[in-house]
């Protein structure tokens, strides 16, 4: 396949799908269970100055998710919720009766028993998931796809949990987990929502609103006109998007969607035009491994569909240059250490601002001189030799 910038704009008419689910009513219970953990600090909004004054924008702020718990991404954001969630149910209790000191109290654990989570992961997702089974005395099983770094396989290890990677791709390693986890009587804790299997995700995409009513109250009053989202299954990026629509209704800042190229199943799904998810398959090499996904969830899609302005498909070099723009600052910018999904956003707008002939692009975005921009660097170097090879040497796969 060769890569190319696809963008792709839209406008929605007609009846819209519902972001109750993710109101900043519903916000607040999810930042006071995060905010139970003791590990628990908001993390940086990095005010990129220089970098804005110089791409001609007004400015550029990114959420630099590398300090998230300790675990050099925002991923577990949406695991740790969703256990939270699962735990509750199971004792017919609310989750805002169940904060981290009582979650993990010996009355808990003796009325639960052992429970045993399953999820399939490229690597920040998994780690979560085992960080929070780990923090509440419980068990996880994690499947990586095939070519997972071994580093981010060694990270899940160290905190307990029976991990592996397989042969298989990841919307494979999903069914895996789905099909053991039946078996087994494991718990699936899966950000990909399928007919049946709902509310776990809704509840993962849910915890990643912490990120955003974070950014926004950082952000002190100074409202976003653009806000870029990176999509793999679209979890993330669809519970932001209902979160900054419940948020600011009429009023909400453009929302555009990135992907690479090889794994573009919201572009796609968007450009199909037919209301309906469409999946990619194959290998889906990409080095935005976070981003490797075939099979769009369900429910971060209708709301994508039916709020986000734009689509995007690009090549992956766009990430590598976000990765040395956001690791080289200019001037006295502070350093954003971004993995090669988490720089995904910043690389494209940097290269859209800079770049002459992509003056179309600037123009079907509403890009100009009184924009402010805010991105998310969804994890830290996570795949340390691979950000090396990328930043250093200006080397990766070109598959």
């Amino acid at each position: 396949m060769e890569e190319a910038l696809k963008v792709l704009h839209c406008n929605h008419s007609g009846p819209l799908s519902s972001t109750e689910k993710f109101s900043p009513a519903t916000v607040k219970r999810v930042r006071a269970y995060h905010e139970s953990f003791p590990e628990y600090k908001i993390t940086p909004l990095a005010d990129l100055k220089n970098l804005a004054a110089s791409l001609g924008v007004k400015s550029i702020h990114v959420k630099d998710e590398s300090y998230r718990f300790g675990l050099n991404a925002f991923k577990v954001l949406g695991g740790s919720y969703a256990l939270g969630n699962y735990i509750a149910q199971k004792l017919g209790e609310d989750i805002s009766d169940l904060p981290y000191s009582r979650i993990t109290s010996d009355e808990v654990r003796k009325q639960l028993g052992d429970i045993t989570f399953v999820t399939a992961t490229d690597g920040n997702h998994g780690r979560g998931v085992a960080w929070t089974a780990n923090r509440l005395k419980q068990k996880s099983v994690v499947y990586m796809p095939q070519g997972s770094s071994l580093e981010r396989l060694h990270n899940i290890q160290s905190l307990g949990s029976d991990a592996s990677i397989t042969d298989l791709n990841y919307d494979d390693a999903v069914r895996k987990a789905a099909y053991d986890g039946e078996k087994n009587g494991w718990v699936l804790v899966q950000d990909t929502a399928w007919d049946g299997y709902e509310d776990i995700p809704t509840w993962i995409m849910q915890g990643y609103m912490t990120m955003a009513d974070e950014a926004i109250e950082q952000l002190a009053g100074e409202k976003p006109t653009h806000i870029f989202l990176q999509a793999g299954v679209g979890a993330m990026s669809g519970a932001l998007t209902g979160y900054f629509t419940s948020l600011f209704g009429a009023e909400r800042p453009v929302i555009t969607i990135v992907e690479p190229n090889k794994a573009d199943c919201i572009y796609r799904s968007a450009k199909a035009g037919d209301g309906k998810p469409h999946a990619v398959t194959g290998s889906m090499h990409t080095i935005m491994a976070g981003l490797a996904c075939g099979e769009p969830c369900t429910i971060g899609w209708e709301i994508l569909r039916d709020h986000a302005d734009n689509f995007v498909s690009m090549p992956d070099w766009y990430a590598a240059k976000g990765m040395r723009v956001l690791g080289n600052p200019l001037g006295d910018d502070p350093r954003v250490i971004s993995g090669e999904s988490g720089a995904s956003t910043l690389g494209f707008v940097a290269e859209v601002l800079s770049n002459p002939s992509l003056e179309e692009v600037r123009d079907t975005i509403g890009l100009n001189e009184n924009s402010r921009i805010l991105c998310f660097s969804t994890e830290g170097d996570t795949d340390r030799e691979n950000y090396r090879r990328i930043v250093w040497d200006g080397l990766y796969p070109s598959f």
